[in-house]
């Protein structure tokens, strides 16, 4: 019965036997942690449960006099269970961990006590006599490269409906990282197609993100168009709707960085006596085949010599906007636009070869 899960396995395979007397819900990810207490307290008490099969305590004001009364006062009516869930309980367990040690050891049978923490290192006492009698469900943070992935698998499970890969990527590129944000639009992509429909590239476009997300792409595709003029007005938009430098360079650079990847594989393959397609080495890269053609364009016209520089350029933007100069955010940003929408310079019999990139030893 004693297990440890990832939040993404616990939710999409729930574990088939009763919950335990003891669980630990931890990490980083709020998306997870909600869902994973939402699987919990369904699995105690039912969808509907009563006022009396369920009972929450704020972890900073708690006393274990309180939970512990909680946990061993059961309901004369109403779910044979209990569940006792103490949210930010991580100053909780610090001060009690004698009396949760013990309690673990001798549980109430007829209660589910539940633990909401940040953090929870494994090799304490505690942790480990809850990963020897209970459940615990890790809740950090997918790496971003997960995240595709997984919500191919969470719109077919909880919205019924197939998301391309190639939509999934895009709607991660315009949405971020958030999964609550990603869930929301999700929602909405599954009404516009109905159950057991399929989410397309064009889906996406035409149904999800807010017009920030949408402004941010407009951002760049400017700059790459050489429209530096419609590219600050566009980033003047956001700045001023409240957005902030540093969250706009993440986007920015998310596409950024594929194109310097593209680069490095045609420079990588040249070196190497081969040839490589540009719409190859930006498939290679993670660019959706549904924008390969557009961002072969935008490639073409950045430039080799530049495509060569923006891993060096984004590593310089990326320390400036953490306080590695004085330049404020916004000039950061600006400086960053203005070299993209720069014409590209004419090769010159000097410059024929491929640019020697930052980290190659010539």
């Amino acid at each position: 019965m004693a297990q440890t899960f990832p939040a993404k396995d616990f939710l999409s395979s729930p574990p088939k036997d009763p919950a335990p007397a003891v669980c630990v819900v931890f990490g980083d990810e709020t998306f997870f942690k909600r869902h994973a207490i939402r699987l919990l307290r369904e699995r105690v008490v039912g969808q509907e449960e009563a006022d009396c099969s369920l009972e929450r305590f704020s972890g900073p004001q708690a006393e274990w006099r309180d939970v512990a009364e909680g946990l061993f006062t059961l309901p004369m009516f109403g779910p044979s269970r209990r569940l006792v869930l103490v949210e930010e309980a991580d100053g909780f367990v610090s001060r009690y961990r004698a009396e949760l040690e013990q309690y673990v050891d001798r549980p109430c049978a007829k209660s589910v006590l539940v633990l909401e923490v940040k953090s929870w290192p494994g090799n304490t006492r505690l942790a480990k006599a809850v990963a020897a009698a209970g459940w615990t469900v890790d809740c950090n943070p997918l790496r971003p490269m997960q995240i595709p992935g997984w919500l191919g698998q969470w719109a077919r499970q909880t919205y019924q409906v197939r998301l391309d890969p190639d939509a999934a990527q895009l709607l991660v590129d315009w949405v971020g990282t958030e999964l609550g944000l990603l869930d929301q639009e999700l929602q909405k992509l599954a009404l516009a197609v109905a159950p057991e429909g399929r989410v397309l590239p064009e889906h996406v476009e035409q149904y999800s993100a807010s017009w920030r997300t949408k402004t941010i792409w407009e951002v760049l595709d400017a700059a790459l168009a050489g429209n530096l003029a419609e590219s600050l007005t566009y980033l003047d938009r956001l700045l001023l709707a409240g957005e902030t430098p540093v969250g706009l360079f993440a986007q920015l650079s998310a596409a950024l960085r594929r194109f310097a990847a593209a680069t490095r594989k045609i420079l990588d393959a040249e070196a190497a006596g081969q040839r490589l397609s540009l719409r190859e080495a930006l498939r290679q890269a993670g660019v959706p085949v549904y924008f390969l053609e557009k961002a072969e364009g935008q490639l073409r016209r950045l430039g080799r010599v530049r495509g060569g520089q923006l891993y060096q350029q984004l590593l310089e933007a990326d320390l400036a906007l953490k306080g590695a100069s004085a330049l404020p955010p916004r000039l950061v940003l600006e400086t960053l636009l203005v070299r993209l929408a720069a014409p590209q310079e004419p090769r010159s019999a000097s410059s024929a070869s491929p640019p020697v990139l930052p980290g190659r030893r010539t």
